[in-house]
């Protein structure tokens, strides 16, 4: 496998994690080739992911290590075509918004059967029904870290790559071309984008300094952003990016196996209140400080 290659569909480095440089991301790109070659769209990898993600999510509810193990092994299938469909979509020059997004939709649906037969597992096993209070409330925060960690990712291939590069939108942009876009031959394509700026918003109050920086950057910086600037944010933004990626999906698969090894899946609830929220808040501290830093930077007299 022509290493460069695959290195040409990763989004960059600094943000893949080490499973998915030396597992997912090779694998992943064997099967967007095998993809291409059938014309296989990434939209119909991106489903076909989500389907074996909520089957693995499903085999989670029984309390067989053989069994929640084999739905482990499907769990790590659903992420490699998650993998391949963006490889696929970058190899085949098919990147799409509305792509991102429906990839991101059945992202939330995968883990929200994992968080249920988890929940219904442990009901069955005798257990009272205040685990769903449990359930929400870590489901809610994983979906907040999965957001912090989403926008900053988005952020530093928008600050280090470059806009081309980046899928890094705003809230109002994304409202105002909703409003443009006709519904006529557009229904799906609009929905999602409804979805896109929906849940573009929270991201932006719960970074709100990065949104200010984003702003900012568009407005004093609308042609090339300077190449000072990209790598002060390189240099500042880049050990925050291995703890983003600790607030994604491998680190919680890796947690899964180990829970369920000691036939104890109920603590990944408690884990995901307590470890992965204080990760959160520090990847918040870290974002906050590094984007007042430049904003108040971007103030001064620009450096040559």
């Amino acid at each position: 496998m022509d290493a460069t290659t695959v290195e040409a569909t990763y989004k960059t480095r600094e943000v893949e994690g080490f499973a998915d440089v030396y597992f997912y991301r090779k694998v992943g790109f064997w099967l967007a080739q095998r993809f291409a070659e059938r014309s296989i769209r990434p939209a119909t990898v991106t489903l076909l992911g989500g389907i074996v993600g909520i089957i693995a999510g499903h085999l989670y509810f029984y309390r067989s290590l053989a069994v929640n193990l084999l739905g482990l092994a499907l769990h790590v299938v659903s992420n490699a075509l998650d993998n391949a469909d963006g490889q696929l979509a970058r190899l085949t020059n098919q990147q799409s918004r509305s792509g991102r997004v429906l990839d991101s939709v059945v992202d939330h649906v995968v883990w929200f059967g994992v968080y249920l037969h988890l929940a219904l597992r442990y009901l069955a096993g005798g257990g009272t029904a205040w685990i769903w209070l449990l359930a929400l409330a870590a489901g809610m925060s994983h979906g907040a870290q999965a957001a912090v960690a989403d926008y900053s990712r988005c952020a530093y291939l928008y600050f280090v790559k470059g806009r081309s590069k980046a899928n890094f939108d705003s809230a109002i942009s994304l409202q105002k071309d909703y409003r443009e876009m006709p519904w006529r031959g557009r229904f799906l394509e609009k929905i999602l984008l409804f979805i896109y700026a929906r849940a573009t918003r929270p991201q932006e109050k719960l970074l709100p300094d990065l949104a200010r920086l984003h702003e900012r950057m568009e407005r004093d910086f609308p042609q090339e952003m300077p190449a000072w600037l990209q790598s002060r944010y390189r240099t500042a933004a880049r050990p925050v990016m291995k703890w983003c990626g600790w607030l994604m999906t491998n680190s919680r698969m890796f947690l899964l196996f180990f829970l369920f090894v000691i036939a104890e899946p109920t603590w990944f609830f408690w884990i995901e209140l307590t470890v992965f929220n204080a990760l959160f808040a520090y990847v918040i501290f870290q974002q906050r400080k590094i984007s007042k830093s430049l904003t108040e930077l971007i103030e001064r007299p620009h450096p040559a």
